[in-house]
């Protein structure tokens, strides 16, 4: 019998199906009970969008939380996501909920430079809605923790983020070519020298918090023990820490959840911005 592929989320989550459904349908509550702003272009290329979603009681100079998702650079879009909105604006905190044009329709050269317009759009435009530029931190998961990597680099040429909320990732690219992925997003040699956050320099002013779930498989855990070993030699205030009874989507789906480990994660990440 063939070993199992780490790295196939589905065969490692008996209820994988159920939990996507689960966070289909909340994020549809969501975006009908929560004031927002929806499909707001933050360039002119395929996915370019994102949702602002505002809390109870918008006041001026609210802090900003961006949030990115995962599926592999391939799937999901951020429809699927606006939960995560609800504990973001419950801190009483701007979600942006951010989209990408997805693989294997475009590179992952082309996704990371949608991210930094993104993040630059963000800077300039946020003060319009009530948020304060200077009061941002982001989260992703798995392929979104990888890609919100990339706004806290040190030569990334942007303002700088407060605090960052790295969830299941993948931070180290060469892996993935040898796994079920090979044949759907095609990671190159150049590739995982050019966009692998493993061999990133990074600014040492945000508190980074690395999050994995304890029912994930052992890469996940190994790369989030390099990732934060990286972060701490470089300077940064950074922590990993192993979310009880959780695996690699459970973790995702308890974002919008109060109450759990995830969540308040997620809160504390936007306290400190």
């Amino acid at each position: 019998m063939p070993e199992t592929d780490p790295f196939r989320t589905r065969d490692h989550v008996a209820n994988f199906d159920s939990i996507v459904e689960e966070m289909v349908s909340r994020s549809a509550a969501t975006r009908a009970a929560l004031e927002m702003v929806a499909d707001v272009r933050y360039g002119e290329g395929q996915g370019e969008t994102l949702d602002l979603f505002l809390p109870p009681r918008p006041a001026a100079g609210m802090p900003v939380h961006i949030f990115i998702h995962g599926g592999y650079w391939r799937m999901f879009s951020k429809d699927d996501y606006s939960y995560v909105a609800r504990t973001v604006t419950e801190a009483g905190a701007i979600a942006v909920i951010v989209d990408y044009a997805l693989m294997p329709t475009v590179t992952m050269r082309t996704i990371v430079e949608q991210i930094l317009r993104m993040r630059a759009w963000t800077e300039s435009n946020i003060k319009q809605f009530g948020g304060d530029p200077r009061l941002t931190s982001v989260s992703g998961h798995s392929a979104g923790a990888h890609l919100a990597a990339f706004l806290f680099r040190r030569d990334a040429a942007l303002p700088q983020i407060r605090s960052a909320f790295l969830l299941g990732g993948i931070y180290d690219l060469k892996p993935l070519q040898t796994s079920f992925l090979r044949k759907e997003i095609e990671i190159t040699d150049d590739d995982v020298v050019a966009f692998s956050p493993i061999s990133f320099t990074y600014d040492p002013s945000p508190k980074i918090t690395i999050v994995v779930g304890d029912r994930e498989t052992a890469p996940f855990h190994q790369q989030a023990e390099a990732f934060t070993a990286l972060l701490v030699e470089q300077r940064l205030q950074a922590a990993k820490i192993a979310l009880p009874e959780s695996d690699h989507m459970s973790s995702v789906r308890d974002l919008g959840l109060p109450g759990t480990a995830a969540s308040r994660l997620l809160l504390q990440t936007i306290s400190k911005s």
